[in-house]
């Protein structure tokens, strides 16, 4: 790949069937895992916005735009699995992949996005505001999209390994538990289950995608390509946190020069 050329410009079967790249210009197995896990330095945990959480600054405001914005990145998360699954052909992956959707979406009111929607009533949020998604900034929207459609459009090896984030999730949610319910006495503690629910569901995925990650990217190439991935996840999470900056920290709100009123729009039909 030229060095100029974007990250995403061919699909991941390509650098697969590079017949000039070879095996002793690759990482060795340990080696690459270590470049993965070194990519945790740019994971959101260490974001301005996520430390002041931890420490114990954030105001109400900020804890509850975090939760409703982070609340779209929760229900767009079976719809990239989704896409994913669309994309495999491997019956086997498929049969793994798919309880990643199960997680979020549950059986009935025991998932993922049900477990967020408690996380919002706890710090004072409600269902229908969450649903209705007027607290959801432009550039969060825009940034998650971004992944979604990604996803549906890269080959569903690619996809997999934009979901190696989970390296350092349950770091974040470890600390969310042990920090929170010290600095926010006033969020109710029926709200961390979603925290606790990751813990072990985190911990199960990574596994999967690491495992997928290390027997699929052996060249210089697709060990490349996959830390590129890999950080155009951490710049969507990332990104996130920058919109939500601007707004809850900064009182910088999209359109707050001509407005006080969330004129945004909440997604095109």
């Amino acid at each position: 790949m030229p060095s100029n050329a974007s990250p995403f410009a061919t699909p991941f079967a390509a650098p697969f069937a590079a017949s000039g790249d070879t095996a002793d210009k690759a990482l060795d197995r340990d080696a690459f895992h270590e470049a993965l896990l070194a990519k945790g330095d740019y994971y959101h945990i260490h974001h301005p916005y996520q430390v002041d959480m931890a420490e114990g600054r954030a105001t109400p405001e900020q804890i509850r735009g975090w939760v409703a914005n982070r609340f779209y990145y929760q229900i767009n998360i079976p719809l990239k699995d989704a896409a994913l699954l669309a994309n495999c052909p491997d019956a086997s992956a498929r049969r793994r992949w798919i309880q990643r959707l199960l997680d979020h979406d549950g059986h009935a009111d025991d998932g993922g996005i049900e477990a967020w929607l408690a996380l919002g009533e706890a710090v004072g949020l409600s269902r229908e505001a969450l649903w209705s998604q007027e607290h959801v900034l432009p550039g969060v929207r825009f940034a998650v999209d971004a992944y979604v459609n990604f996803v549906r459009r890269a080959d569903w090896r690619e996809g997999a390994i934009s979901s190696l984030t989970e390296l350092f999730a349950p770091q974040a949610h470890r600390s969310r538990l042990d920090t929170w319910p010290t600095h926010y006495p006033w969020i109710d503690p029926a709200g961390y289950a979603y925290f606790r629910k990751r813990l072990g569901e985190a911990r199960r995925d990574v596994d999967h995608g690491l495992e997928l990650a290390l027997e699929l990217c052996t060249t210089q190439a697709t060990q490349q390509r996959a830390l590129d991935i890999l950080q155009f996840k951490l710049d969507v999470l990332w990104s996130m946190l920058d919109a939500m900056t601007l707004a809850y920290q900064l009182d910088r709100a999209p359109y707050h020069t001509v407005t006080d009123k969330r004129v945004y729009h909440r997604g095109l039909a």
